[in-house]
């Protein structure tokens, strides 16, 4: 069977959209799901905040151009804020449930699941199944994302 794919989009919600994540996970490793359930964030930056980043970057580097051990220290808090987004990001979670044939049941348990559990059902699921026209697009973009 043609894996499935659910879409949440949290706004700017990182709270709701970590709980999320922390279910999905805990089903995963508890109902022993593997690769069945694969999950991935898209986080987009609004306008207004890449403006802010650049004059911030500038300011950072002159200040990294003067000592060495100044710049080991920024170098890893960068990647620290690299790693949380700033709270201005739009938040998309895409859940690809990739289940085999013998499996249909449990394919459409876990569809109808997953949008009525508490952190999702506060958000609107979009569901993109095989024979939708926008599957190819989901699905490139689920691969591009890391």
């Amino acid at each position: 069977m043609a894996h499935s794919y659910l879409i949440f989009d949290f706004g700017t919600d990182e709270d709701a959209a970590q709980q999320a994540r922390h279910r999905l996970e805990g089903w995963k490793q508890g109902f022993r799901l593997g690769n069945k359930l694969l999950l991935k964030f898209e986080r987009e930056e609004t306008a207004e905040k890449d403006g802010g980043e650049d004059a911030a970057e500038k300011t950072a580097g002159e200040k990294q151009a003067g000592a060495k051990s100044a710049a080991s220290k920024k170098k890893s808090s960068a990647s620290a804020k690299e790693e949380k987004p700033a709270p201005g990001d739009r938040i998309r979670l895409l859940i690809r449930l990739d289940f085999s044939d013998h499996e249909k049941l449990s394919h459409q348990r876990w569809l109808d699941r997953i949008p009525t559990e508490e952190p999702f059902k506060s958000f609107e699921a979009r569901i993109v199944r095989h024979s939708d026209p926008e599957f190819a697009g989901t699905a490139e973009l689920f691969d591009s994302l890391d």
